[in-house]
Parts: C-alpha cells; structure tokens; sequence
C-alpha cells in the first residue's frame, strides 16, 4: 500500500488553502515541483482528482479534495500537538518515574527520599520496585526503569553509577551468642561458627569474599533471600551474619532481639548509588531525582561512607 508522508500532506493542505501552487511554494521556502509533485502522489493513491487547474488562474478544490483538504488538516494538528508534547517532556518535571531499588537499603533510602522529592516535585508520580542486582541492571537495559538504586557490584561498562553512601559490613549476632558480648570480631572468628547467609546473586559472593581476602572460609548454615528472614534466624541463636546496611532496629520481626558487632578488619566496604544508562539523556523527572539524591546524601555527610553500624 502507498504512503504519503506529514510532509507532502502538508503540501497538499498549503495549496489547497492557498488555491495556488506558486503562492504554496513560496509559502513554504520549497520549489513549485515539490509542491505538483507531493499532488499528483497524493492524487494517485486516493485514485481521484483533488484539484481542478486553471490555466493562469490556480487551482480549486473538488469535492474529494475538500473531504480530504478536512481530515489532513486535521491530521497535521494532531502530528503538530504530538512534537509539542514530545518538546515538552524535554522540559517539564512531571510525568511518571519507574525506578528500582536494592531490597536490603530500599526501606531505608527511597521512602524518605520519595517523600521529600515530592515535596520540590509535586507533579512527578515516582514508583520504585525493589529487585536485586542482577534484576537492576537487566531492567535497566530493557528500559523497563530509568534510574535505578543500587550496589557497586559488577556494574558493566554502559551504566553510569553515582555514588551515594558507603556501608562497612559489620557482623551481626542474638543475644545469647557466644560473640555478643565483643566489642569487635574477626572474620576468622566469625569463620568458626554457623553463619545465616544473604543468599542473593552477587551479594553472596561479596560476602563469602570477605572471608576469602583473609584466607578463611565461613561455615554457612543457613540461607536467607529476605533480610527479614536473616534477621529472624540469627535473632533465634542459628547463627551470625553480615550485614552492610544500618539495622535500624535491633528487633527482629518477632521481638526477638539482635546485635551488631563491628569487625576487626578494614573489609571492603559496598557502595550504594544511582546507576542509570551511560551516554543516553535522561527524562526530566528521572534526572532531578538524580540530582536530588546526591544533594541529600552530600547534605547529610553520607556522601563519603557512614558506618553500617550508624
């Protein structure tokens, strides 16, 4: 089927209100065979004559080309309001925000700063789901989230990551475990007892490298894939664990109680940021959360590492 484009539309409207080809020419900054021609393809798909010519005199419209003269007209408003509308996305803070975030930080970092967003932003619609890295950075390339929170952790080459904060990784044990009373512990300490793993793609083998850097393997009884999970198991003696972000409470969701203990080596800290797309420009919306996030953190004295234990 033969197409005719918004431009030769546009042609064929400027003529038919200007009733002359020359005078549409001129109009439009286009020769006069730009005009005849984007006619006569027009005229051959719609299989009738759209004008009549008068030699010397212009044209006029017949009543096929007034019925299509309407509807084009029509057409090239609405192609007109839809760039309009695209340029404004350009510009406007406002619109929807999908946006991802790590589940072990998220309840500690995207409330707050949704709400204050919010706040500057009132006609932004944010919405952060949680997923783990693996699930970040693939909704990521899917286009599936514009920004997203996540861990320094095998972030590839074509994501940009801002860093926010930095959390120390800590240990933490119930209160009836032999450890608890210490005011710091080892790795290799830790190594000798059972341990209730954060069981999720890469955060585990963070983890388990923190024990392998001092040349020590954890005795790994436990796994959990919710942090609420890890929390309970060790809150009910089945062993430490590791943790990297601020416990916030020291209650598990059952009342049983937790302590954190901070660790005896410099281990390798993770940090939390924004990873977006690199080299593709972000909408409004997406790049003042952005900006947003890194005023807050800078504000707060985050910006350089906190303790997880803070």
């Amino acid at each position: 089927m033969a197409h005719a484009t918004l431009k030769q539309l546009r042609y064929f409207v400027v003529a038919g209100e200007l009733k002359s080809v020359t005078r549409a020419a001129e109009r439009l900054h286009v020769s006069q065979p730009s005009i005849s021609a984007a006619i006569a393809h027009i005229e051959s798909i719609a299989g009738v004559a759209l004008f009549v010519r008068h030699h010397a005199q212009g044209l006029s419209l017949t009543a096929a080309g007034s019925q299509l003269l309407a509807r084009a007209r029509a057409l090239l408003q609405d192609a007109d309001g839809v760039l309009q509308f695209a340029v404004s996305l350009g510009e406007e803070i406002a619109g929807p925000l999908r946006m991802a975030a790590f589940p072990t930080f998220a309840p500690v970092i995207v409330p707050g700063l949704m709400r204050d967003f919010l706040e500057r932003y009132p006609r932004v619609s944010p919405q952060c789901d949680e997923g783990h890295q693996v699930e970040i950075i693939d909704g990521l390339h899917r286009g599936t989230y514009e920004l997203a929170f996540a861990y320094d952790l095998a972030v590839p080459d074509d994501l940009r990551f801002t860093p926010l904060y930095l959390h120390h990784p800590y240990a933490v044990v119930g209160l009836d475990h032999p450890l608890a009373c210490r005011e710091q512990v080892s790795l290799a300490e830790l190594a000798g007892h059972d341990m209730v793993l954060l069981d999720w793609p890469l955060s585990r083998d963070y983890f388990l490298g923190l024990f392998a850097a001092e040349g020590c393997t954890p005795r790994v009884a436990h796994r959990a894939t919710s942090l609420g999970m890890a929390r309970g198991l060790v809150a009910h003696g089945f062993g430490f664990s590791l943790f990297n972000v601020p416990l916030g409470s020291d209650v598990a969701f059952d009342g049983r109680r937790l302590r954190a203990v901070p660790l005896v080596e410099a281990a390798r800290p993770l940090r939390i940021g924004i990873a977006t797309l690199d080299g593709i420009r972000l909408a409004p919306a997406a790049e003042a959360m952005r900006r947003f996030a890194l005023e807050r953190a800078e504000r707060s004295g985050m910006a350089n590492g906190i303790s997880g234990l803070d």
